[in-house]
Protein backbone atom coordinates (compact mmCIF):
# COMPACT_ATOMS: atom_id res chain seq x y z
CA UNK A 1 0.00 0.00 0.00
CA UNK A 2 1.32 3.84 -1.20
CA UNK A 3 1.99 5.99 1.79
CA UNK A 4 2.61 8.72 -0.64
CA UNK A 5 -1.14 9.22 -1.64
CA UNK A 6 -4.80 8.89 -1.65
CA UNK A 7 -7.43 8.89 -3.97
CA UNK A 8 -10.01 11.40 -3.50
CA UNK A 9 -13.66 11.00 -4.71
CA UNK A 10 -14.22 14.96 -6.27
CA UNK A 11 -17.98 14.58 -5.77
CA UNK A 12 -18.45 13.25 -2.20
CA UNK A 13 -14.63 14.19 -1.19
CA UNK A 14 -14.30 10.25 0.10
CA UNK A 15 -11.00 9.18 0.40
CA UNK A 16 -9.18 5.46 -0.04
CA UNK A 17 -6.01 4.14 0.17
CA UNK A 18 -4.53 3.61 -3.46
CA UNK A 19 -4.79 0.74 -3.56
CA UNK A 20 -8.65 0.13 -3.29
CA UNK A 21 -9.66 2.07 -6.28
CA UNK A 22 -12.25 -0.13 -8.34
CA UNK A 23 -10.96 -0.93 -12.04
CA UNK A 24 -13.09 1.70 -13.20
CA UNK A 25 -11.54 3.91 -10.83
CA UNK A 26 -15.23 5.45 -9.79
CA UNK A 27 -16.25 5.93 -6.29
CA UNK A 28 -18.32 3.38 -4.71
CA UNK A 29 -20.73 5.41 -3.25
CA UNK A 30 -21.53 8.26 -5.43
CA UNK A 31 -19.73 7.08 -8.93
CA UNK A 32 -17.31 10.23 -8.65
CA UNK A 33 -14.11 10.95 -10.31
CA UNK A 34 -10.81 10.27 -8.05
CA UNK A 35 -8.09 12.96 -8.02
CA UNK A 36 -4.60 11.90 -6.47
CA UNK A 37 -4.07 13.97 -3.06
CA UNK A 38 -0.68 13.93 -1.23
CA UNK A 39 0.14 15.03 2.50
CA UNK A 40 0.83 18.27 1.72
CA UNK A 41 -2.53 18.69 -0.83
CA UNK A 42 -4.88 21.54 -0.86
CA UNK A 43 -7.27 20.09 1.68
CA UNK A 44 -10.69 20.47 -0.33
CA UNK A 45 -11.65 20.12 -4.01
CA UNK A 46 -9.74 20.04 -6.74
CA UNK A 47 -8.20 23.58 -6.57
CA UNK A 48 -9.34 23.53 -2.62
CA UNK A 49 -8.72 25.95 0.30
CA UNK A 50 -5.73 25.03 3.09
CA UNK A 51 -5.73 22.18 4.80
CA UNK A 52 -5.01 22.16 8.85
CA UNK A 53 -2.17 24.65 9.05
CA UNK A 54 0.06 21.70 10.76
CA UNK A 55 0.18 20.51 8.05
CA UNK A 56 2.01 23.11 6.02
CA UNK A 57 5.56 21.91 7.57
CA UNK A 58 5.38 18.66 4.85
CA UNK A 59 4.93 21.28 1.91
CA UNK A 60 7.66 21.01 -0.38
CA UNK A 61 10.06 23.57 -0.20
CA UNK A 62 9.90 25.82 -3.16
CA UNK A 63 12.95 27.57 -3.77
CA UNK A 64 15.07 23.79 -3.36
CA UNK A 65 12.16 22.56 -5.92
CA UNK A 66 13.55 25.25 -8.35
CA UNK A 67 16.80 24.62 -8.01
CA UNK A 68 16.21 20.92 -8.24
CA UNK A 69 14.40 21.10 -11.15
CA UNK A 70 16.93 23.18 -12.68
CA UNK A 71 19.74 20.85 -11.86
CA UNK A 72 18.13 17.78 -13.53
CA UNK A 73 18.18 19.18 -16.74
CA UNK A 74 21.98 18.94 -17.17
CA UNK A 75 21.26 14.80 -15.84
CA UNK A 76 21.78 12.27 -18.52
CA UNK A 77 19.52 9.43 -16.63
CA UNK A 78 15.97 8.89 -18.48
CA UNK A 79 13.55 9.84 -15.55
CA UNK A 80 15.81 13.48 -15.55
CA UNK A 81 15.10 13.64 -19.18
CA UNK A 82 11.25 13.15 -19.18
CA UNK A 83 9.81 16.91 -18.68
CA UNK A 84 7.17 14.53 -15.96
CA UNK A 85 9.66 12.67 -14.42
CA UNK A 86 11.72 15.42 -13.71
CA UNK A 87 8.82 17.11 -11.57
CA UNK A 88 8.62 13.80 -9.51
CA UNK A 89 8.54 15.94 -6.24
CA UNK A 90 4.79 17.09 -6.93
CA UNK A 91 3.78 13.25 -8.44
CA UNK A 92 5.41 10.97 -6.15
CA UNK A 93 2.82 7.90 -7.00
CA UNK A 94 5.51 5.33 -7.30
CA UNK A 95 6.90 3.48 -4.32
CA UNK A 96 10.18 2.39 -6.17
CA UNK A 97 11.33 4.85 -9.20
CA UNK A 98 12.28 1.78 -10.79
CA UNK A 99 9.49 1.22 -12.70
CA UNK A 100 8.91 4.75 -14.57
CA UNK A 101 8.24 3.90 -18.17
CA UNK A 102 9.20 6.87 -20.09
CA UNK A 103 10.11 7.84 -23.82
CA UNK A 104 11.78 11.33 -22.71
CA UNK A 105 8.10 13.41 -23.01
CA UNK A 106 7.57 16.25 -21.95
CA UNK A 107 9.59 19.31 -22.08
CA UNK A 108 7.87 20.59 -25.45
CA UNK A 109 8.26 23.99 -26.54
CA UNK A 110 6.41 27.79 -25.80
CA UNK A 111 6.23 29.51 -29.20
CA UNK A 112 5.55 33.33 -29.33
CA UNK A 113 2.55 33.99 -31.93
CA UNK A 114 2.79 37.39 -32.49
CA UNK A 115 0.84 37.28 -36.38
CA UNK A 116 -2.34 35.26 -34.32
CA UNK A 117 -2.34 37.50 -31.40
CA UNK A 118 -2.47 40.44 -33.81
CA UNK A 119 -5.70 38.77 -35.60
CA UNK A 120 -6.64 38.15 -32.29
CA UNK A 121 -6.53 41.52 -30.84
CA UNK A 122 -3.74 41.07 -28.31
CA UNK A 123 -0.61 42.04 -27.62
CA UNK A 124 1.93 38.91 -26.88
CA UNK A 125 0.33 35.52 -27.32
CA UNK A 126 2.36 32.57 -26.84
CA UNK A 127 1.47 28.65 -27.53
CA UNK A 128 2.49 25.73 -26.03
CA UNK A 129 2.90 22.86 -28.58
CA UNK A 130 2.19 19.55 -26.87
CA UNK A 131 1.58 17.60 -29.58
CA UNK A 132 5.81 18.01 -30.29
CA UNK A 133 5.79 14.83 -27.59
CA UNK A 134 7.24 11.10 -28.51
CA UNK A 135 4.01 10.06 -30.03
CA UNK A 136 2.81 13.55 -31.04
CA UNK A 137 0.00 15.16 -28.38
CA UNK A 138 -0.36 15.83 -24.74
CA UNK A 139 -1.59 12.44 -23.97
CA UNK A 140 2.02 11.12 -23.54
CA UNK A 141 2.59 13.19 -20.23
CA UNK A 142 -0.20 11.31 -18.65
CA UNK A 143 0.31 7.43 -20.11
CA UNK A 144 3.77 7.96 -18.86
CA UNK A 145 2.51 8.52 -15.45
CA UNK A 146 -0.24 5.40 -15.39
CA UNK A 147 1.27 3.05 -17.25
CA UNK A 148 4.47 3.32 -14.73
CA UNK A 149 1.49 2.66 -12.11
CA UNK A 150 0.38 0.08 -13.99
CA UNK A 151 4.33 -1.62 -14.19
CA UNK A 152 4.70 -1.44 -10.45
CA UNK A 153 1.20 -3.19 -9.74
CA UNK A 154 1.64 -6.32 -11.96
CA UNK A 155 -0.75 -5.35 -14.60
CA UNK A 156 0.45 -7.66 -17.90
CA UNK A 157 -2.77 -5.93 -20.17
CA UNK A 158 -3.56 -2.21 -20.68
CA UNK A 159 -6.66 -0.87 -22.82
CA UNK A 160 -8.74 2.24 -23.44
CA UNK A 161 -11.36 3.87 -25.93
CA UNK A 162 -9.80 6.50 -27.63
CA UNK A 163 -10.80 8.76 -30.37
CA UNK A 164 -6.65 8.51 -31.66
CA UNK A 165 -4.52 10.38 -29.41
CA UNK A 166 -4.71 8.21 -26.97
CA UNK A 167 -4.69 4.85 -28.49
CA UNK A 168 -1.31 6.15 -30.23
CA UNK A 169 0.07 6.78 -26.42
CA UNK A 170 -1.06 3.95 -24.60
CA UNK A 171 0.27 1.46 -27.27
CA UNK A 172 3.68 3.42 -27.48
CA UNK A 173 4.46 3.29 -23.45
CA UNK A 174 2.45 -0.10 -23.51
CA UNK A 175 5.02 -1.71 -26.08
CA UNK A 176 7.69 0.30 -23.97
CA UNK A 177 6.90 -1.59 -20.80
CA UNK A 178 6.66 -4.82 -22.04
CA UNK A 179 2.81 -5.11 -21.57
CA UNK A 180 -0.02 -5.87 -24.16
CA UNK A 181 -2.42 -3.16 -25.27
CA UNK A 182 -6.09 -3.17 -26.56
CA UNK A 183 -7.64 0.10 -28.22
CA UNK A 184 -11.67 0.38 -29.02
CA UNK A 185 -12.07 3.02 -31.34
CA UNK A 186 -15.15 4.36 -32.86
CA UNK A 187 -15.33 3.15 -37.00
CA UNK A 188 -14.81 5.47 -39.18
CA UNK A 189 -14.47 8.29 -36.83
CA UNK A 190 -10.82 8.55 -36.54
CA UNK A 191 -8.09 9.87 -38.58
CA UNK A 192 -5.77 7.51 -39.74
CA UNK A 193 -2.72 8.88 -38.91
CA UNK A 194 -3.37 8.41 -35.26
CA UNK A 195 -4.79 4.77 -35.56
CA UNK A 196 -1.85 3.82 -37.67
CA UNK A 197 0.49 4.65 -34.68
CA UNK A 198 -1.26 2.24 -32.43
CA UNK A 199 -0.93 -0.21 -34.71
CA UNK A 200 2.62 0.27 -35.61
CA UNK A 201 3.29 0.46 -31.52
CA UNK A 202 1.03 -3.50 -31.71
CA UNK A 203 -2.08 -2.84 -30.13
CA UNK A 204 -5.14 -5.18 -30.39
CA UNK A 205 -7.39 -2.51 -32.24
CA UNK A 206 -10.97 -3.08 -32.25
CA UNK A 207 -13.23 -0.63 -34.19
CA UNK A 208 -16.55 -0.65 -33.37
CA UNK A 209 -19.64 0.62 -34.92
CA UNK A 210 -20.44 3.19 -32.67
CA UNK A 211 -18.99 6.98 -31.11
CA UNK A 212 -16.70 7.00 -28.08
CA UNK A 213 -19.12 7.16 -25.46
CA UNK A 214 -20.02 3.56 -27.08
CA UNK A 215 -17.09 2.39 -27.42
CA UNK A 216 -15.66 3.79 -23.36
CA UNK A 217 -19.02 1.69 -21.99
CA UNK A 218 -17.67 -1.46 -23.78
CA UNK A 219 -14.24 -0.96 -22.29
CA UNK A 220 -15.65 -0.30 -18.44
CA UNK A 221 -17.52 -3.63 -18.94
CA UNK A 222 -14.05 -5.28 -20.36
CA UNK A 223 -11.82 -4.13 -16.76
CA UNK A 224 -14.50 -5.05 -14.32
CA UNK A 225 -14.31 -8.79 -15.67
CA UNK A 226 -10.30 -9.32 -16.22
CA UNK A 227 -6.97 -8.08 -15.08
CA UNK A 228 -6.93 -5.26 -17.26
CA UNK A 229 -5.69 -1.77 -16.06
CA UNK A 230 -7.64 1.37 -17.88
CA UNK A 231 -6.24 4.08 -19.38
CA UNK A 232 -8.53 6.61 -20.26
CA UNK A 233 -8.86 10.00 -18.59
CA UNK A 234 -10.88 8.76 -15.61
CA UNK A 235 -8.02 7.16 -14.49
CA UNK A 236 -6.51 9.62 -12.09
CA UNK A 237 -2.45 9.49 -11.90
CA UNK A 238 -2.88 10.18 -15.97
CA UNK A 239 -3.80 13.67 -14.53
CA UNK A 240 -0.95 13.52 -12.41
CA UNK A 241 1.33 13.63 -15.83
CA UNK A 242 -0.96 16.19 -17.58
CA UNK A 243 -0.44 18.33 -14.85
CA UNK A 244 3.08 19.27 -15.43
CA UNK A 245 3.11 21.36 -18.74
CA UNK A 246 1.89 23.97 -15.66
CA UNK A 247 5.37 23.79 -14.42
CA UNK A 248 6.82 23.73 -17.49
CA UNK A 249 5.23 27.08 -18.57
CA UNK A 250 6.32 28.83 -15.64
CA UNK A 251 9.63 27.81 -15.86
CA UNK A 252 9.59 29.13 -19.78
CA UNK A 253 8.16 32.27 -18.56
CA UNK A 254 10.84 32.48 -15.91
CA UNK A 255 8.92 32.08 -12.77
CA UNK A 256 6.17 34.16 -14.41
CA UNK A 257 2.27 33.10 -15.03
CA UNK A 258 -0.29 34.00 -17.92
CA UNK A 259 -3.17 35.51 -16.96
CA UNK A 260 -5.19 33.30 -19.47
CA UNK A 261 -4.46 29.64 -20.49
CA UNK A 262 -6.82 28.37 -23.21
CA UNK A 263 -7.65 24.48 -23.48
CA UNK A 264 -9.59 22.44 -26.39
CA UNK A 265 -11.89 20.37 -25.00
CA UNK A 266 -13.41 16.78 -25.60
CA UNK A 267 -13.26 14.08 -22.37
CA UNK A 268 -11.87 18.05 -20.21
CA UNK A 269 -9.54 15.83 -18.32
CA UNK A 270 -7.08 18.28 -19.74
CA UNK A 271 -7.66 21.67 -18.50
CA UNK A 272 -8.28 19.80 -14.51
CA UNK A 273 -5.55 18.58 -14.37
CA UNK A 274 -3.68 21.90 -16.17
CA UNK A 275 -5.43 23.24 -12.74
CA UNK A 276 -4.47 21.18 -10.27
CA UNK A 277 -1.32 21.92 -11.23
CA UNK A 278 -1.29 25.64 -11.22
CA UNK A 279 -3.13 25.42 -7.63
CA UNK A 280 -0.29 23.04 -6.15
CA UNK A 281 2.25 25.06 -7.34
CA UNK A 282 0.51 28.25 -5.76
CA UNK A 283 -0.27 25.98 -2.79
CA UNK A 284 3.32 25.32 -2.17
CA UNK A 285 4.47 28.78 -2.69
CA UNK A 286 5.95 28.50 -6.02
CA UNK A 287 3.67 30.87 -7.94
CA UNK A 288 1.40 33.68 -6.42
CA UNK A 289 -1.76 33.55 -8.24
CA UNK A 290 -3.20 31.15 -11.47
CA UNK A 291 -3.92 31.46 -14.74
CA UNK A 292 -7.71 32.03 -15.67
CA UNK A 293 -8.49 29.12 -17.43
CA UNK A 294 -11.22 28.64 -20.31
CA UNK A 295 -12.23 25.47 -22.46
CA UNK A 296 -13.01 25.74 -26.23
CA UNK A 297 -15.69 23.32 -27.86
CA UNK A 298 -16.45 22.32 -31.14
CA UNK A 299 -19.55 24.10 -31.90
CA UNK A 300 -20.80 19.92 -32.84
CA UNK A 301 -19.56 18.52 -29.77
CA UNK A 302 -20.56 21.29 -27.06
CA UNK A 303 -22.04 19.60 -23.74
CA UNK A 304 -19.58 22.14 -21.41
CA UNK A 305 -20.98 24.79 -23.36
CA UNK A 306 -24.37 23.75 -23.37
CA UNK A 307 -24.32 23.61 -19.45
CA UNK A 308 -22.52 26.89 -18.81
CA UNK A 309 -25.37 28.34 -20.90
CA UNK A 310 -28.24 26.68 -19.06
CA UNK A 311 -29.74 28.07 -16.30
CA UNK A 312 -30.78 24.92 -15.23
CA UNK A 313 -27.13 23.68 -15.18
CA UNK A 314 -28.39 20.01 -16.58
CA UNK A 315 -25.73 18.38 -18.18
CA UNK A 316 -27.02 16.74 -21.30
CA UNK A 317 -24.97 14.93 -23.57
CA UNK A 318 -24.84 15.15 -27.07
CA UNK A 319 -24.15 13.07 -30.53
CA UNK A 320 -20.98 14.61 -31.20
CA UNK A 321 -20.19 15.52 -34.67
CA UNK A 322 -16.77 17.59 -35.60
CA UNK A 323 -14.03 16.73 -38.41
CA UNK A 324 -11.78 17.93 -35.23
CA UNK A 325 -11.62 14.40 -33.68
CA UNK A 326 -9.74 14.48 -30.89
CA UNK A 327 -12.51 16.36 -29.22
CA UNK A 328 -15.34 14.17 -30.71
CA UNK A 329 -16.62 13.58 -27.59
CA UNK A 330 -20.09 13.95 -26.58
CA UNK A 331 -20.80 12.83 -22.91
CA UNK A 332 -17.30 13.67 -21.41
CA UNK A 333 -16.13 12.16 -18.31
CA UNK A 334 -14.43 15.04 -16.09
CA UNK A 335 -16.93 17.68 -17.04
CA UNK A 336 -17.52 18.42 -13.34
CA UNK A 337 -13.70 18.57 -12.74
CA UNK A 338 -13.09 21.02 -15.87
CA UNK A 339 -16.50 23.22 -14.65
CA UNK A 340 -15.08 23.54 -11.44
CA UNK A 341 -11.42 24.53 -12.74
CA UNK A 342 -12.93 27.22 -15.14
CA UNK A 343 -15.14 28.82 -12.15
CA UNK A 344 -12.56 28.63 -9.36
CA UNK A 345 -10.53 30.45 -11.84
CA UNK A 346 -12.31 32.54 -13.32
CA UNK A 347 -12.49 31.46 -16.84
CA UNK A 348 -15.22 30.61 -19.35
CA UNK A 349 -16.23 28.13 -21.78
CA UNK A 350 -16.98 28.96 -25.44
CA UNK A 351 -17.33 27.07 -28.77
CA UNK A 352 -16.40 27.36 -32.63
CA UNK A 353 -18.14 26.23 -36.04
CA UNK A 354 -15.96 23.92 -38.46
CA UNK A 355 -15.11 27.17 -40.68
CA UNK A 356 -13.75 28.68 -37.06
CA UNK A 357 -11.51 25.73 -36.43
CA UNK A 358 -10.67 25.39 -40.09
CA UNK A 359 -9.54 29.13 -40.58
CA UNK A 360 -7.73 29.41 -37.02
CA UNK A 361 -5.75 26.13 -37.84
CA UNK A 362 -4.77 27.77 -41.18
CA UNK A 363 -3.44 30.83 -39.14
CA UNK A 364 -1.61 28.94 -36.88
CA UNK A 365 -0.28 27.25 -39.84
CA UNK A 366 0.66 30.30 -41.39
CA UNK A 367 3.16 30.80 -38.27
CA UNK A 368 5.26 27.68 -39.36
CA UNK A 369 3.56 26.45 -35.98
CA UNK A 370 1.40 23.06 -37.35
CA UNK A 371 -1.01 21.74 -35.44
CA UNK A 372 -4.19 18.92 -35.45
CA UNK A 373 -7.44 20.70 -35.87
CA UNK A 374 -8.63 20.55 -32.49
CA UNK A 375 -5.87 22.24 -31.07
CA UNK A 376 -7.43 25.31 -33.24
CA UNK A 377 -10.42 25.43 -31.25
CA UNK A 378 -8.43 27.72 -29.08
CA UNK A 379 -7.74 30.38 -31.23
CA UNK A 380 -10.71 30.04 -32.41
CA UNK A 381 -12.43 30.66 -29.07
CA UNK A 382 -9.82 33.79 -27.85
CA UNK A 383 -11.04 35.36 -30.94
CA UNK A 384 -14.33 35.20 -29.66
CA UNK A 385 -13.00 35.97 -25.68
CA UNK A 386 -11.07 38.99 -26.93
CA UNK A 387 -14.26 40.22 -29.03
CA UNK A 388 -16.51 39.73 -25.53
CA UNK A 389 -14.35 41.94 -23.41
CA UNK A 390 -13.38 38.68 -21.34
CA UNK A 391 -9.58 38.86 -22.46
CA UNK A 392 -8.12 42.60 -22.72
CA UNK A 393 -5.11 43.21 -25.27
CA UNK A 394 -2.58 43.73 -22.40
CA UNK A 395 -3.32 40.38 -20.92
CA UNK A 396 -0.66 37.60 -21.87
CA UNK A 397 -2.36 34.79 -22.85
CA UNK A 398 -1.01 30.83 -23.51
CA UNK A 399 -2.74 28.91 -25.96
CA UNK A 400 -2.47 24.84 -25.35
CA UNK A 401 -1.72 22.90 -28.92
CA UNK A 402 -2.54 19.53 -27.48
CA UNK A 403 -1.65 17.65 -31.30
CA UNK A 404 0.84 17.59 -34.05
CA UNK A 405 0.37 18.42 -37.48
CA UNK A 406 0.81 15.12 -38.90
CA UNK A 407 -1.96 13.81 -36.62
CA UNK A 408 -4.43 14.64 -39.45
CA UNK A 409 -2.77 15.64 -42.55
CA UNK A 410 -5.99 14.63 -44.89
CA UNK A 411 -8.02 17.55 -43.02
CA UNK A 412 -4.54 20.04 -44.17
CA UNK A 413 -4.87 18.65 -47.45
CA UNK A 414 -8.64 18.70 -48.02
CA UNK A 415 -8.85 22.39 -46.68
CA UNK A 416 -5.93 23.76 -49.15
CA UNK A 417 -7.24 22.26 -51.86
CA UNK A 418 -10.85 23.88 -51.23
CA UNK A 419 -12.66 20.53 -49.74
CA UNK A 420 -12.64 20.70 -46.40
CA UNK A 421 -15.83 23.01 -45.67
CA UNK A 422 -19.60 22.48 -47.45
CA UNK A 423 -21.10 25.75 -48.84
CA UNK A 424 -23.12 26.22 -45.93
CA UNK A 425 -20.21 26.42 -43.73
CA UNK A 426 -18.81 28.64 -46.35
CA UNK A 427 -21.84 30.82 -46.58
CA UNK A 428 -21.89 31.13 -42.85
CA UNK A 429 -18.57 32.56 -42.72
CA UNK A 430 -18.43 36.99 -42.55
CA UNK A 431 -16.95 38.16 -45.70
CA UNK A 432 -13.38 39.18 -43.55
CA UNK A 433 -13.40 35.36 -42.95
CA UNK A 434 -14.04 33.55 -46.45
CA UNK A 435 -11.59 36.62 -47.88
CA UNK A 436 -9.09 34.86 -45.00
CA UNK A 437 -9.44 31.70 -45.84
CA UNK A 438 -8.57 32.68 -49.68
CA UNK A 439 -5.19 33.95 -48.79
CA UNK A 440 -4.41 31.54 -46.44
CA UNK A 441 -5.13 28.45 -48.94
CA UNK A 442 -1.97 27.13 -50.48
CA UNK A 443 -2.96 24.23 -53.11
CA UNK A 444 -0.71 22.85 -55.26
CA UNK A 445 0.28 23.71 -58.62
CA UNK A 446 -0.31 21.51 -61.17
CA UNK A 447 2.01 22.50 -64.43
CA UNK A 448 3.19 21.41 -67.78
CA UNK A 449 6.97 20.89 -67.45
CA UNK A 450 7.45 23.64 -69.32
CA UNK A 451 9.73 26.84 -68.41
CA UNK A 452 7.68 29.81 -69.86
CA UNK A 453 4.57 27.90 -68.47
CA UNK A 454 6.21 27.69 -64.90
CA UNK A 455 7.53 31.12 -64.96
CA UNK A 456 4.48 32.81 -65.75
CA UNK A 457 2.66 30.89 -62.99
CA UNK A 458 5.48 31.94 -60.69
CA UNK A 459 5.31 35.61 -61.57
CA UNK A 460 1.41 35.49 -60.76
CA UNK A 461 1.63 33.77 -57.37
CA UNK A 462 4.77 36.81 -57.08
CA UNK A 463 2.58 38.78 -57.68
CA UNK A 464 -0.38 37.98 -55.40
CA UNK A 465 2.09 37.39 -52.90
CA UNK A 466 3.41 41.04 -52.99
CA UNK A 467 -0.31 42.19 -52.81
CA UNK A 468 -0.96 40.69 -49.65
CA UNK A 469 2.17 41.90 -48.11
CA UNK A 470 0.58 45.49 -49.16
CA UNK A 471 -2.34 44.53 -46.99
CA UNK A 472 0.04 43.22 -44.43
CA UNK A 473 1.54 46.67 -44.28
CA UNK A 474 -1.60 48.36 -44.08
CA UNK A 475 -2.27 46.66 -41.05
CA UNK A 476 -4.40 43.53 -42.33
CA UNK A 477 -3.09 40.53 -40.63
CA UNK A 478 -2.29 37.84 -43.50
Amino acid sequence: MSATHQLRCTNCDARIAADFASSDFRCPDCSGLYEVIYPWSPGVGILGTPQDPAANIRLPNPNALRYKWQELRTSSMAIDQSGVWRFRDLLPILNNLDNVITLNEGNTPLYEMPRCAKIAGIDWLLAKHQGMNPTGSFKDTGMTAAMSVAVERGYKWAACASTGNTSAAMAAYAARAGLRSIVFIPEGKIAWGKLSQSMDYGALTVQLKTDFDGCLRLLLELVRRFPIYLLNSVNPYRLEGQKTPAMEIVEQMEGQVPEHLIVPGGNLANSSALGKGFMEMKHIGLISRVPKISVIQAEGANPLYRWFNDSNRDMQPVTAETRATAIRIGNPASWKKASRVIEETGGWCEQASEQEIALAKAEIGAEGVGCEPASAVTLAGLKKLVAQGRVTPEERVVLLLTGHTLKDSQYTIDYHRGELLTGAEVAGATEFERSRHVLLRKPPLVLEADEAIVLRALEQRMAMSDASEMQHAAGIPV
